[in-house]
Order: structure tokens, then sequence, then C-alpha cells
């Protein structure tokens, strides 16, 4: 087998096993969101859900960048998956004996996002491992397609299901998806080893803090996360309230909410579909830049928008740009971030939008039981559209995004 193809064969099984463990995690998701959502169509209510699905995350981000750096990132994917299914599982058993409980839910989701803040740095760190730098682009937008065709058909399956039977046949199937991503991931990805920090400085403390130095003496990453901070807090209102809204404005009804999820996946494919293959803008910040102003504009015309379809044509659009940010965004850190401290930058990412989106939503929530969701739609749309401008105004961000700049060519 040479080189290449054993490469391929590599990243080929591990998104393989990745997308048949998030396909039964996104079918937990939607069907836990549409049950509060439904049950108790409460600002409120969704709030603390949010709150209990990005706190525990924010909490163990630091450590998880950390061991991301320090121990096999393979197996740190394999606990957090193993994590995540055991907490599932529980929750099925407690559902079918009849302790239905909303806080129950709530606890779930805690868990699960206790597993996602160990998964989700040790998985972007992971790709670099086993994927050529030159490559990284088009598997990162490959990736990101994938995902977009999880959440087109999970939010069907997952509406499908809670219509026809019970919410425990969906945490079940997502049990059995993680089990098959597991083995998967156990039996069929080899990884090289990657080089770990200096092996003198081996207490957490001392890695965090040196992330959080090579984070600050990095132009390009403090210049990112400023403006990473304002996007994720004004962003938050299109991001979460989108399905409470369309309950209060249009119905509470499965069906309007999964035509907007479905609506918003299929967008995701075509932008990862076009990133595949485009590529995007030689300044990758170029394409962030379009990304960011679109989503400034689509969220201003869903909150002065009361038709049904033009609603579902804007979330096409917001999905459809979602990954021209995120792929150039995850490349150019792959790119610009030295091996060793991959798992504590990610980390810092998972912390950023696990601490700023519930912080908002502490505010945006319970605003949303005493102001119209759209007037919030509305102004954060304008604020979201001319804050996108920070990223192409900045000469700091602009040389980042040039292809010639390398690892650790951005430091001061």
């Amino acid at each position: 087998m040479t080189k290449q193809q054993s490469w391929q064969k590599n990243i080929f099984m591990f998104l393989t096993g990745q997308t048949i463990s998030l396909f039964g995690s996104s079918l937990v998701q939607y069907a836990i969101m549409w049950y509060i959502t439904l049950q108790t169509q409460s600002g409120t209510m969704m709030t603390i859900s949010i709150i209990c699905s990005f706190v525990p995350t924010f909490l163990l981000s630091p450590f998880a960048g950390v061991w991301a750096d320090r121990y096999d990132r393979k197996n740190l994917i394999v606990i957090s998956d193993g994590a995540i299914a055991l907490s599932t599982l529980i929750l099925a058993m407690l559902f079918w004996a009849g302790y239905d409980y909303i806080w129950l839910l709530f606890a779930t989701s805690a868990i699960r996002a206790f597993g996602a803040g160990v998964h989700t740095p040790a998985f972007n760190a992971f790709i670099p491992q086993i994927v050529p730098e030159e490559k990284l682009t088009r598997v990162n937008g490959l990736n990101g397609s994938i995902q977009s065709v999880v959440f087109l058909i999970s939010p069907m399956v997952s509406g499908a299901l809670l219509n026809f039977a019970e919410i425990e046949i969906i945490f079940l199937i997502d049990v059995f998806t993680a089990a098959l991503g597991i083995l998967t991931l156990v039996f069929f990805v080899y990884a090289k080893g990657k080089k770990g920090e200096d092996t003198a400085e081996k207490g957490y403390v001392s890695q965090m803090l040196s992330g959080i130095k090579y984070i600050k003496e990095h132009s390009f990453l403090k210049t990112f996360f400023i403006f990473f901070v304002f996007f994720s807090f004004f962003v938050s209102p299109v991001a979460f309230l989108t399905p409470l809204h369309i309950t209060r404005v249009f119905g509470a009804d499965v069906f309007y909410l999964t035509v907007a999820e479905i609506g918003f996946a299929a967008g995701m494919i075509v932008g990862g579909t076009i990133i595949t293959a485009w590529g995007g803008f030689r300044n990758r910040v170029y394409t962030m830049t379009l990304s960011c102003v679109v989503t400034g504009i689509g969220t201003l015309i869903l909150g002065i928008n009361p038709q049904f379809w033009l609603y579902i044509g804007i979330m096409v659009v917001l999905g459809l740009v979602m990954p021209m940010f995120n792929t150039p965004c995850n490349v150019l850190i792959q790119e610009k971030v030295e091996d060793e401290y991959l798992g504590r930058v990610f980390g810092a990412v998972s912390m950023v939008s696990s601490s700023v989106m519930p912080i908002a939503m502490i505010l945006f929530g319970p605003l949303a039981d005493v102001v119209p969701i759209e007037y919030m739609l509305a102004v954060t749309g304008v604020i979201l559209f001319i804050q996108s401008f920070y990223m192409i105004k900045s000469k700091t961000m602009r040389l980042a995004g040039l292809p010639q700049a390398g690892k650790g060519e951005s430091l001061k």
C-alpha cells in the first residue's frame, strides 16, 4: 500500500466511524431540544438546556486541550464517545422506568457536554496526524459536507421517530451508533505518534499556562479570539432561539422545526461541497468575512420576515455560508499552530464557544419571554453585519490568511 493510499484509507475509516456516531448524537440532540421546546415553549427553559449543554464543555476544555496535547488523541475520542453513549443508555432506562423528567434531560445534556469537551479538541487535533498538510482544506471541507448530510437526515429521522415512537428509541439508536463508531476507530484507524511538548513540563497548570502564553504571543490567534468572542455572543439568538421563534410565530408543530433544520442542513451540504471544490478565496480570511457578512444580513431578515418559506430560504443561506467560516477557520489553526499546541488551541476555541454563548443566552433567553424574538434577531443581525468587517480590516488577520504564512510565522 502506498503512502497516499494509507492516509486515504485512514481518513476514510476515521470519518466513516465518526459520521455513524455523529448521526446517533444528532438524533438525540434534536429529540432533546424539540422535546423541551414543545413541552415548555419557554425561553427560560431553553436557556437552562443550553447552559447545561455548554458550561460543562467550558469547564473541561482547558484540561481537555492539555490532554489532547499530552495523551493519545485516538484514545481520548474513544473514551469521550463511550461516556456519552453510557449516559444516553442510562437516560433511556430511566425514561422507560417512568422517570421522564425534564431535569433528567438537562443532566444528560451536561454529561454529554463533558464528553464533547474532550472529543472536540482531540478530534480537530487528530486530523493533521493522519492527513497531509496540503490536503487539510479538502478534508475539512469534506468533513463539513458529511456532517451537513447528517444534519439534513437526522432531523427528519428524529422528527419521524418523535411522531411514531417513544423518545427512548432515539436514545438507544445513539448508543448503537456510538458503539459502531468506537469499534471502527479502534480496529481500522492507525495514526503516527505525535511529538509531545517538553517532557520536563508535566504539570497540568504549567501546560495550560504555556498554552495561554502561546495564544497571547501569537498575533493571529490573539486577534482571532477577540473577534470570536464578540461574534459568538451576538450570533447566539439566531443559533438557539430560532426553534422557539418558529414555534411562536408559525405554530408548535414538529413539522415546522423539521423543515427549518432540513433547510439549514441542506444549505450546509451545498456550502460544504462548494468550499471543498473551490477552496475559498486565496486569502482564507476573505472567505470567513464573506460568511460573517451574509450571516449578519440573514439574521436581520429573519427578524423582519413573517413568511414561513422565505424564513426557510434564509435558513438555507445561513447553512450555506457556515462551512465557509468553519472550514478555513479550522484549516488556519491547523496550519499556523505547531502540533504540540494544537489540542490546547482547539480546547480554547471550545472554551470560548461554550462559555460566551451560554452567557449570551442568560441575557437573550429570559429576554425572549418579554421581548419579541424578531426584535432581537433584527438588532443582533445589524451588529453581526457591522462587526464582520473587523477581520478584513485587520492587517494581522489578512496576513495570516495568505497561503505562504506557515506555522509559527504569525508569532510576534
